[in-house]
């Protein structure tokens, strides 16, 4: 069993919270972002290669996207991946590089994408207590070993429920800022 270590419960849970907040930049607010075709995978070449590895990315206007395709022959399976990566997105082929114009939200697809928010941030708060979790269990363990005092262990526990409790605020407080964004609020 692991020794109890503070900075490294500290590390993953700030690590939970930095997942939670890339995951929201890749839901759509309605403006452009690049970060929108994070999760886009392109199969190029024989294999599944992440979008940002086969073409730039840029957001030249507020509501546009603009995809500029290294290898010319990659457009056709780029646009192919964009318009099934069920973002909403139908890419405008010039040729050379792929326009994306971001539509308008329906008010029933922010709904959506505000319940898809609170579910990534439900995933971090998950991932933020099992990290308490593993905190504890590595207490207990040091106090059967006699590495540490009863009081000890007990002090040690505040500290990483504290620790527990600020994490989930900041992913609770990342997640009600993107919902509300999302609801145009």
């Amino acid at each position: 069993m692991a020794k109890y270590d503070k900075a490294d419960l500290e590390r993953r849970m700030k690590g939970a919270v930095e997942s939670l907040r890339h995951d929201l930049g890749g839901l759509r607010t309605g403006r452009a972002n690049t970060t929108l075709l994070d999760p886009v995978t392109v199969e190029v070449y024989g294999s599944h290669m992440p979008l940002n590895q086969v073409a730039t990315v840029s957001a030249p206007e507020p509501r546009l996207l603009s995809v500029q395709v290294w290898d010319k022959s990659n457009i056709g399976p780029v646009e192919k991946a964009i318009r099934s990566a069920g973002l909403g997105l139908n890419p405008i082929n010039d040729g050379n590089t792929l326009r994306l114009p971001i539509p308008d939200l329906t008010e029933e697809r922010r709904k959506e994408l505000a319940k898809l928010a609170h579910q990534y941030a439900e995933k971090a708060r998950v991932a933020i207590r099992n990290v308490r979790r593993d905190g504890m269990d590595a207490l207990k363990a040091d106090e059967t070993k006699k590495e540490i005092s009863e009081d000890e262990r007990k002090r040690s526990e505040a500290d990483v429920q504290k620790l527990t409790d600020d994490f989930i605020k900041q992913a609770d407080d990342v997640a009600v800022q993107k919902e509300q964004e999302i609801l145009g609020k």
